[in-house]
C-alpha cells in the first residue's frame, strides 16, 4: 500500500461540519424529495451567493447524473454537443449523453479548455439537416487539466451562444477550486452570468456526495423535477442532499475549503518545482501533473498512489490532486520522501 495518497479529491468521506449537520438533522421529520427546509433554505443561500434571485436549484446525487440531466432538459432529440477533447463527458462517462441519443462533438481544446473559435469550427461543420446540429456547448471549470476560463472567455462563449441560439453549460464539478484562483477574477455571479445550466460540485469539495444544479432562467427549468424523477435523480431523502450544501454555502466553508486544497496544491506544486521536477500542464487548481523521468516512475508510484495521465518525450506526466482534507505536514513529508528519490 502506498504511503501517501493525492488519487483524487473524493477518497475522504466528508467535512466534519457536514456529517454534524447531517446527524443533528437525521432526527428531524423532513418533507420528502427535495422540499424538506434544508434544501429550501440552501437554494436560497445558493441564489445569493449567485446574486441569482430567480434561479431554480436541484439538488442531485453525482456529476455525471448532473450532465445527463442537464443535457435532457436543454437539448431537441436531434441535438449534439461541443466539448473539448478532455472534456469529463467525452472519455470519462461512459457514453452517459451518447446513450441519451445525443452526439458530443469533440474538438481540440487549448489548455484542455472549450474556445469560442473551435465551437464556431464545431458549428460550420454541422449546418446541414442532416448533421447532428450544435445545441449546447460543455465546458468543465475547472478543466480535466486543472486550467480555469477567465470572465473574458466566458463571456465570448456567452456571446457565441447567443448569435448561435446555443446553450451553455458548465460542469462545475470542481467550481469551488476553479473560483478560489487567486486573481481569478470569474465569481458565481459571473458563472450564473453566462451560463443557461451549471453545476456546483460538493462530492470534490467536502460533501459526502452531492451537486447543486442551477438553471439562472426558471423558464429552462420547467417540468425539470419530472425530469429528475423519470431519471432516478429524486430522491426520497432529498434533505441528504439539501442539509450538506446548507451548511457548505451558510458561512462560506464552501469557498474556505476550495481555498484549502488550492493552496496545500501551491505548496505540493512549488516543492516538485524545487527538486527539479518539470510539468506536463500548468494548473493554477487543485490538480498537479508532474513529468517523471523513467529513473524515478517506479519508485514515485510506489510511494504514492495517484492517476497516470500521459507520456511525454520519455517522461510519464502523472495527475496529483489536493483536498479539503490535505494536511500541510502531509505536504512537507511527502516531498521530504520525494527528495530521497532523487
Amino acid at each position: 500500500m502506498q504511503k501517501y495518497n493525492f488519487r483524487n479529491d473524493y477518497s475522504e468521506g466528508a467535512h466534519p461540519r457536514i456529517l454534524e449537520a447531517l446527524a443533528r438533522a437525521s432526527g428531524e421529520q423532513n418533507e420528502g424529495y427535495g422540499l424538506d427546509r434544508h434544501s429550501l433554505r440552501a437554494a436560497e443561500l445558493i441564489r445569493a451567493a449567485c446574486a441569482a434571485p430567480q434561479a431554480a436549484v436541484s439538488f442531485v446525487e453525482g456529476g455525471t447524473q448532473a450532465n445527463l440531466l442537464a443535457a435532457a432538459a436543454l437539448l431537441r432529440p436531434w441535438e449534439s454537443v461541443v466539448a473539448a477533447e478532455t472534456g469529463h463527458i467525452h472519455g470519462h462517462e461512459s457514453g452517459s449523453i451518447e446513450s441519451a441519443g445525443h452526439k458530443i462533438i469533440a474538438v481540440p481544446g487549448t489548455e484542455g479548455k472549450l474556445t469560442a473559435a473551435a465551437a464556431r469550427r464545431a458549428l460550420e461543420q454541422n449546418r446541414e439537416e442532416y448533421c447532428p446540429r450544435p445545441g449546447m456547448l460543455y465546458l468543465s471549470d475547472s478543466s480535466e487539466t486543472g486550467t480555469v476560463y477567465t470572465r473574458e472567455e466566458l463571456q465570448e462563449l456567452r456571446e457565441l451562444c447567443r448569435e448561435e441560439g446555443l446553450r451553455l453549460f458548465v460542469d462545475g464539478a470542481r467550481l469551488g477550486s476553479a473560483l478560489c484562483v487567486e486573481g481569478g477574477g470569474v465569481t458565481l455571479e459571473t458563472v450564473a452570468a453566462c451560463a443557461d445550466m451549471f453545476t456546483i460540485g460538493g462530492t470534490k469539495n467536502g460533501a459526502l456526495l452531492g451537486e447543486a444544479l442551477v438553471t439562472p432562467d426558471p423558464a429552462l427549468a420547467a417540468g425539470f423535477r419530472r425530469l429528475m424523477k423519470q431519471r432516478g435523480a429524486m430522491l426520497a431523502k432529498g434533505m441528504v442532499l439539501g442539509v450538506q450544501f446548507e451548511e457548505l454555502f451558510s458561512d462560506g466553508l464552501f469557498f474556505q475549503l476550495a481555498r484549502h486544497a488550492n493552496a496545500q496544491a501551491e505548496r505540493l506544486r512549488q516543492g516538485l518545482a524545487g527538486l527539479g521536477f518539470r510539468f506536463f500542464a500548468g494548473s493554477p487548481t487543485n490538480q498537479l501533473f508532474p513529468l517523471l523521468p523513467a529513473r524515478v516512475e517506479e519508485p514515485f508510484r510506489r510511494l504514492c498512489a495517484c492517476e497516470v495521465w500521459g507520456r511525454q518525450e520519455g517522461e510519464t506526466a502523472v495527475r496529483l490532486v489536493t483536498s479539503w482534507a490535505t494536511r500541510p505536514e502531509t505536504v512537507e513529508a511527502f516531498l521530504r520522501d520525494c527528495a530521497a528519490l532523487l
